[in-house]
């Protein structure tokens, strides 16, 4: 018998019109999962006529998406897309790397690849400066 882990820890800060979203995945993405950030991200942006997203992603211990969940993260990038300011994915694996780089098509801000998990978030906190 193996085992399977999973697990995600989300967090969600809101200053002014500026929205950083912080996820820790473990194991695969789920749909479970999407219907757990989509109704937070489209509470956290309700009433602000322009919002700015800014996410990290620690996917250092991200095995990869249920098919459902793959759909469930493009109609996020769908909806929320042009809302996206920058996406820090720090990960370990190439094939995150090249997940950024299908990510960037679908939602008009930055998405970066990191093996550090310092550079991401530096990288974000500039984008974050820049915007207030």
């Amino acid at each position: 018998m193996s085992t399977q882990r999973h697990g995600l820890s989300i967090g969600l800060e809101r200053t002014n019109e500026v929205i950083l979203l912080n996820l820790k995945v473990l194991g695969k993405l789920t749909h479970d999962d999407y219907t757990k950030i989509i109704p937070m991200l489209d509470a956290a942006v309700e009433g602000i006529e322009h919002p700015y997203i800014n996410v990290f992603v620690d996917a250092s211990e991200l095995e990869g998406w249920e098919l459902r969940a793959a759909w469930d993260d493009l109609k996020l990038g769908m909806k929320h897309g042009n809302e996206f300011a920058r996406i820090a994915i720090y990960g370990n694996k190439k094939w995150q790397d090249y997940a950024a780089k299908v990510g960037s098509w679908f939602i008009s801000g930055d998405i970066k690849y990191f093996e550090e998990m310092e550079q991401a978030q530096k990288w974000l906190q500039e984008e974050k400066q820049k915007l207030w």
